[in-house]
């Protein structure tokens, strides 16, 4: 059931999916420097959700964590309850929670590869998107996770590129099925970003190549795609229905 506010009658609240590391973790920064109230969402590592929360605290913020596995509707409810109860609605929603797994299509399982990252790549950002769309009260902002991987089309990123092209559909016609609500509904396609996500298993022959790639000949940093979310999440009200590719100009 959604709630419906005008934002001057509440300070707004955002859940983050994935918020305790990479992008997710400077993304929870950024939105409680912003002025919201942050949930952490976690799959499984506590220790890693409060030093998130606890970073937010030290610089006068507001945030909470709270465990919840994106791919199971009981669980991302539960999130969502647990949200309302404490601060009373939900007015944007970031979905970070994301794996990868770089194999040639060949060498890819399907088990461990294939449908782990269905799972949470699509199932979560389904499961994610559907509780949020009941519940995101009127002026708010639903921001998924694409990559540019989708166009780029690397070697090796065959079933991750994939899952994210599944991303970019949904995200698309959410936004059209939003009509009337004043819900904006956008995603972030990363390019290379200095995350131990990205950077995991990379030598540094392999970094360099990739910093190479972008006319600013630098990996992206973690700050730089909070600064997109930043926007969407905030003042773009006019962009809806968008895949925002920042990748310092790849393509």
């Amino acid at each position: 059931m959604s709630t419906d506010a005008s934002a001057a009658d509440h300070p707004r609240v955002a859940i983050v999916t994935g918020g305790s590391g990479g992008i997710g973790r400077t993304t929870v920064e950024r939105l409680a420097a912003d002025g919201m109230s942050v949930v952490v969402s976690f799959a499984g590592n506590p220790a890693r959700a409060k030093e998130a929360v606890d970073a937010v605290m030290a610089a006068g913020g507001t945030a909470t964590a709270i465990q919840a596995d994106v791919a199971d509707e009981n669980d991302v409810r539960a999130l969502f309850d647990q949200t309302e109860q404490l601060y009373g609605g939900v007015d944007v929603v970031v979905n970070t929670a994301g794996i990868m797994h770089v194999k040639p299509l060949a060498e890819l399982n399907l088990e461990s590869d294939i449908d782990a990252m269905i799972r949470t790549n699509i199932r979560g950002t389904f499961v994610v998107n559907k509780e949020t769309q009941a519940r995101i009260r009127s002026g708010g902002a639903i921001i998924n996770f694409s990559s540019s991987v989708v166009k780029l089309a690397f070697p090796g990123y065959t079933g991750y590129a994939a899952t994210k092209g599944a991303v970019d559909a949904m995200t698309l016609i959410l936004a059209r099925e939003l009509r009337g609500r004043d819900v904006t509904v956008n995603a972030v396609a990363p390019g290379p970003t200095a995350t131990p996500l990205f950077l995991e298993g990379k030598s540094d022959e392999q970094i360099d190549e990739f910093r190479k790639l972008t006319p600013l000949e630098r990996l992206g940093m973690p700050d730089d795609i909070a600064e997109v979310v930043s926007f969407l999440a905030g003042p773009a009200r006019w962009v809806s229905g968008q895949i925002l590719y920042a990748n310092g100009g790849i393509i």
